[in-house]
């Protein structure tokens, strides 16, 4: 006869433990004494495990208890809290840490004066204005993967559809695409009819936008042959540089007059109004977040009413913000640095002071690391 099969000493003490352990805890929620090991303690454990509760005392949860306006505020913003700290990217990777000191970043040489970069998801496309150059760092590891050129004064860089658009700072305007499956080069000129002195791009899902900085924006429509159909509207523009789409809108930051939010035409239908030299922006998926450098401030817009909700401090000269799921992060031109908040709650995170000569522009974020380009070392740093 066979002999019967035997569990390990350990495994039978473990056993021994839990069974013991379920006799003790009968009728008990976990740490909560007042709560029944019925169908509502997975839910009361659930919350008291992510931090969203933490009960009325260590060992009681006072469930038939009333819960005021301000109690249901704490709950929803640990909720919120919660949910984008274990979801993000960032904890998948284990990597829970903000740098706290320039040693602490990573670097990747890219060409001179790089200015307004773009992610697509795993690599990172750098305009450097000064070498009419487009650099492309893999995000993993910052490597160089490649340049391409020429692309006369490429300033800003828009990952859609199938490529990566750039737009160059001539007169009149020009619109590059680089196809990123095909092996470093020549970028294509889709158009050289945009405005004058294009800066910052958006696509809309249909059409890509291009803020020019003498007075006017761009909209361009895909085609099936180049040149693409361009059509720039004039009125009311003064100086814009920088463009963003919200899901329903185009907005424009225009130096001199705030941001405006436009039509799918291009008419100003609302106009925010903030210091005059304002930066780039970024969109958290609600709200607007808009560097006004002459002011030292970051202005937080709600995207869906043009309410201004937090005017924040940040160092002297702003310029770019971006954001990477749970943080916002802004570059300030002088004093060298960056400063960080959380978007949920707007509560600041510090500001990293970088080396007094990098004057950081432009930022982007792949979901685990920002990246900075430092204008005036042709460098990218990871941070």
């Amino acid at each position: 006869m066979r002999g019967k099969a035997r569990l390990p000493t350990l495994a039978l003490s473990a056993a021994a433990v839990l069974l013991a352990g379920s006799a003790e805890l009968a009728g008990v929620c976990g740490p909560f004494t007042d709560v029944a090991a019925d169908a509502f303690c997975p839910f009361v454990l659930e919350i008291f495990t992510l931090g969203i509760t933490t009960g009325t005392t260590p060992t009681t949860y006072d469930p038939a208890g009333n819960v005021s306006r301000l109690q249901m505020a704490a709950f929803l913003s640990r909720t919120v809290d919660s949910a984008l700290r274990r979801s993000s990217p960032r904890a998948i990777a284990d990597q829970f840490w903000t740098p706290r000191s320039a040693a602490a970043t990573g670097a990747t040489t890219v060409g001179m004066e790089p200015l307004l970069p773009a992610c697509d998801g795993a690599d990172i496309w750098v305009p450097n204005v000064a070498s009419w150059t487009i650099s492309r760092v893999r995000g993993s590891d910052g490597k160089l993967l490649g340049t391409w050129s020429p692309a006369q004064s490429p300033v800003a860089a828009l990952v859609a559809m199938d490529g990566v658009f750039v737009t160059a700072g001539t007169l009149p305007g020009t619109l590059f695409r680089i196809q990123p499956s095909q092996p470093p080069g020549a970028a294509t000129v889709l158009s050289s009819s945009l405005g004058d002195n294009p800066a910052g791009l958006a696509f809309d899902g249909g059409r890509i936008w291009t803020a020019n900085a003498l007075g006017s924006v761009s909209i361009v429509v895909p085609g099936p042959s180049i040149p693409w159909t361009v059509t720039t509207v004039t009125a009311g523009f003064s100086n814009p540089i920088a463009a963003l789409y919200d899901g329903a809108n185009v907005w424009i930051t225009d130096q001199g007059r705030g941001l405006r939010r436009l039509d799918a035409a291009g008419a100003i239908l609302q106009t925010v109004t903030f210091g005059p030299a304002a930066g780039f922006p970024a969109f958290d998926g609600m709200n607007i977040w808009a560097p006004t450098y002459n002011s030292a401030s970051v202005l937080v817009v709600r995207a869906s009413s043009g309410a201004v909700l937090a005017t924040l401090t940040s160092e002297a000269w702003p310029v770019a913000a971006a954001f990477d799921g749970q943080r916002m992060l802004v570059t300030n031109y002088q004093p060298a640095s960056v400063s960080l908040w959380n978007a949920a709650d707007l509560t600041p995170l510090g500001t990293v002071l970088l080396d007094s000569n990098a004057h950081p522009w432009g930022a982007c974020s792949d979901g685990l690391s920002f990246w900075v380009a430092l204008r005036d070392e042709a460098t990218l740093l990871r941070f």
